[in-house]
């Protein structure tokens, strides 16, 4: 029965976990938002480090967000041709739509694409980022 089977928790799993890192990219882009509205308001106040903190942190949920969406492809017996974006069985050597050939062993385990963030001086992963509370980041 398909309700029990466990590729299909672990697909639900990896959907839920995309859709906790699109409510965070929300949540940044808001605080940004605030942030930016902030500085507005005051010309003095220097909001840069937090407004380039919370972009890294939004291109760090961009690639984790891809790196699941390749998780369930390869759960749902599918992998992603590198060179054409398009989807393939599992068992192909070749896309079927532009030819290219796949890794070997690009059947038994899914690549998942370097996660570091490509904007981040120290090519680290950026820096943590805790959200600002509400009062704060609201400006009179």
């Amino acid at each position: 029965m398909a309700l029990f089977d466990p590729k299909t928790k672990t697909i639900a799993q990896l959907q839920k976990s995309i859709d906790d890192k699109n409510a965070s990219i929300v949540s940044y882009f808001d605080e940004i938002g605030r942030l930016y509205y902030g500085q507005y308001k005051d010309p003095a106040a220097d909001v840069s480090k937090d407004i380039n903190a919370r972009c890294d942190a939004i291109s760090k949920l961009y690639i984790d967000i891809e790196a699941q969406k390749l998780k369930i492809l390869f759960e749902k017996g599918l992998k992603l041709c590198v060179n054409c974006k398009k989807e393939n069985p599992l068992e192909h050597a070749f896309c079927a739509s532009c030819g290219n050939k796949f890794p070997e062993g690009s059947d038994k385990h899914v690549d998942i694409p370097n996660a570091e963030c490509t904007n981040c001086p120290d090519g680290t992963n950026g820096p943590e980022v805790e959200a600002v509370p509400e009062e704060t980041a609201k400006t009179e």
